[in-house]
């Protein structure tokens, strides 16, 4: 692949995964610290993040990851199915696969 649309690097762990969500999600919610934010935590019910701060996460996702692994993208359809921190961590783990 061209270097311009593919980065070599260390494979992302579910650990990793889990730390940038954090931070992201911490930065777009504004008053939480990424060590209050747990995996089983749900975006709507424990971190009141609406469907505005869930887009933003997103973004902010694939900003990141499209660094390491080419075209790295959530699906639309696919955000209904990620209510918790884990539901997130779950699917960028296995997009990334």
């Amino acid at each position: 692949m061209p270097a311009e649309t593919h980065v070599e690097g260390v494979p992302i762990g579910r650990d990793e995964v889990l730390e940038l969500i954090r931070d992201r999600l911490a930065d777009i919610l504004e008053n939480i610290e990424p060590s209050e934010i747990g995996e089983g935590d749900s975006f709507a019910d424990d971190l009141d993040a609406d469907s505005l701060a869930l887009i933003e996460l997103v973004e902010a996702l694939e900003e990141e990851l499209s660094e390491r692994s080419a075209g790295f993208r959530i699906e639309d359809d696919d955000l209904e199915d990620l209510k918790t921190v884990r539901d997130a961590v779950d699917y960028v783990v296995s997009r990334l696969g």
